[in-house]
This record gives C-alpha cells, sequence and structure tokens, in this order.
C-alpha cells in the first residue's frame, strides 16, 4: 500500500507464477481460494494464500507543499517519510542481492502505451538463448503481459498490485525469492505503467531505463522530469512512426537533458526492430 499517493490495495500485491506446462499459481497476501478455467488455450489454477496483516488506506490529497489526510491530526508527512524509508531499507536488500548473484537489473519505467513490452518481448526473443534472463511484470489487473514475456520462453512472475500505481522493493523481493535466478543473469523489472510515483520507489535495481515514445509528445521530459532524473538511460520508441507525428526527437533530447545531463538515448522501433542492436550492446557490455 502507498502511504505517500494514497493508493494500494487492501489485500496486497497479487503474485502469479507460470510452470512449465502453462499452468499458473497465485501466491500473494489477498484471502481465499479460488480456481478459474481457460483463458485461450491455457488452463489455469488460481492459489491465493493469506500473509500478515492488512493496512487500511487514507485518502489524502496534496495542497502546495503540504499533504493533508481526513483522519484526525496524524502526522501524514512523516508517515511519508517512514514508508520511502522502509521502501529504501528493503531496496539495499535488494541490491544486495544482485550484487552476490552478480546480476544485472533493469527497472523499466514509462507511462501505459509506450511500448515497453514490446520492447522487452524483442529483447527477450534476441537474447534469452544465450543470456539467462527473468522478468518482473507489474500490473494492477490481468496476466496480459506476463503471458506475452512467459510465450518468449523466459522465467517471469506477474504481480498485480490493484489499485497500486507503482512496484516497491518487498514485492520485487518476494517475487525473486519465487523466481530464485541464476547468477550473471539480466532481471528485467516492467514497472506499472506511470511516470509519477514508480520514480519514487527504488527496487534496488542497477539501472533505471524510462521509455517515452514519439506518439506521446516531445515535451515529456520536462514534464514528468523526476522519471528522467532518475534514470540513466532513455529509450525513444516507435521512431517508425516520426513521419507520422509531430515529434521533435532533438528537442525531446534537449528537454531530458536539462533534467538529466548524464543521460545515455537509443532511438528504436520495436516494430521494425531499427536501434535496437545498440540496446543489445548497452545490455551485454554491462554483464561482461
Amino acid at each position: 500500500m502507498c502511504g505517500t499517493c494514497g493508493c494500494g490495495d487492501k489485500n496486497g500485491p497479487m503474485l502469479t507464477m507460470f510452470s512449465e506446462d502453462g499452468h499458473y499459481h497465485e501466491l500473494g497476501e489477498g484471502r481465499g481460494l479460488h480456481h478459474e478455467i481457460s483463458e485461450g488455450n491455457i488452463h489455469h489454477h488460481h492459489h491465493e494464500i493469506s500473509e500478515g496483516n492488512v493496512l487500511q488506506n487514507h485518502h489524502m490529497h496534496g495542497e502546495g507543499n503540504v499533504l493533508h489526510q481526513h483522519i484526525g491530526d496524524s502526522k501524514v508527512l512523516q508517515l511519508e517519510q517512514d514508508i520511502l524509508q522502509k521502501n529504501q531499507l528493503l531496496a539495499e536488500r535488494n541490491r544486495g542481492y544482485f550484487t552476490a548473484k552478480k546480476m544485472f537489473a533493469i527497472n523499466l519505467i514509462s507511462s501505459p502505451g509506450s511500448g515497453k513490452t514490446s520492447i522487452l518481448e524483442k529483447t527477450l526473443n534476441d537474447l534469452n538463448k544465450d543470456i539467462p534472463c527473468y522478468v518482473i511484470e507489474g500490473d494492477q489487473r490481468t496476466l496480459n503481459d506476463a503471458i506475452r514475456i512467459k510465450e518468449t520462453g523466459t522465467e517471469v512472475i506477474q504481480v498485480n498490485t490493484g489499485q497500486g500505481c507503482h512496484l516497491e522493493s518487498d514485492m520485487v523481493m518476494s517475487a525473486l525469492q519465487r523466481l530464485d535466478p541464476k547468477e550473471k543473469s539480466l532481471l528485467f523489472i516492467e514497472n506499472v505503467g506511470n511516470l509519477v510515483c514508480p520514480s519514487m520507489f527504488d527496487l534496488g535495481e542497477t539501472n533505471r531505463v524510462v521509455i517515452m515514445s514519439v506518439t506521446e509528445g516531445d515535451d515529456k521530459p520536462i514534464k514528468y522530469p523526476d522519471a528522467f532524473a532518475g534514470a540513466q538511460i532513455c529509450i525513444i520508441n516507435k521512431t517508425d512512426l516520426l513521419p507520422y507525428v509531430n515529434f521533435d526527437v532533438n528537442k525531446s533530447k534537449e528537454y531530458a537533458l536539462r533534467v538529466n545531463p548524464s543521460l545515455k538515448f537509443f532511438e528504436v522501433s520495436a516494430t521494425s526492430g531499427e536501434g535496437l542492436d545498440k540496446w543489445y550492446g548497452w545490455l551485454k557490455e554491462k554483464l561482461t
């Protein structure tokens, strides 16, 4: 549950892991047990396990630089600091895990529809025969993206956040414990589609990659600066559509560099494959 923005699900996140025979198993913090049959040609089993107590979610809203909460005289600012501090401590635990296993972990952040999953699909199809790859998929609902990733032959676990608008470091650790990745592997964490809250929460990743598409507007970096300020890489996707949209690549880069002068760019098309070789080269370099 996110105390900083008021989002969250009283039942906690739901983790879903696929088995080799096409079944999947849901292991989360919700209560109850249920079974569902058939989605496409896949036979599904759901198993939900209750863990711990549930935190109550309170509505908050911003006014100037002060947060207000409609529950008496609680110190909401202190609550926000405590939540971010707890997340940071758990993020450091994740970072230690990645270091110990010599893994390279990437936190993929973007707004919905930028092509995160398409880039990830293409990357996995081209790389996972030579490099062990794993994926943690973050979405509020559905297994749609996890099913797409599973079809690339990659081990994947879905984290459904319910009403939550981002992943947090404890969700990542829970997923890692079930994935049990190999040493010297690549981990892609596809965050919930959102350029605001995911930028606030360190997951312990090695690098953060922000993705934008040419269909979104070239002023994205100055409208959502935190997402770009915390990233090492910016991927500009859907370059095959440049002849048909009003998007200035150079202006977009200029805006992004105002926010983060050290940002590195890759211009790609997940549809045509253009530019992906440079992205792959960077990934391979990081694992050597």
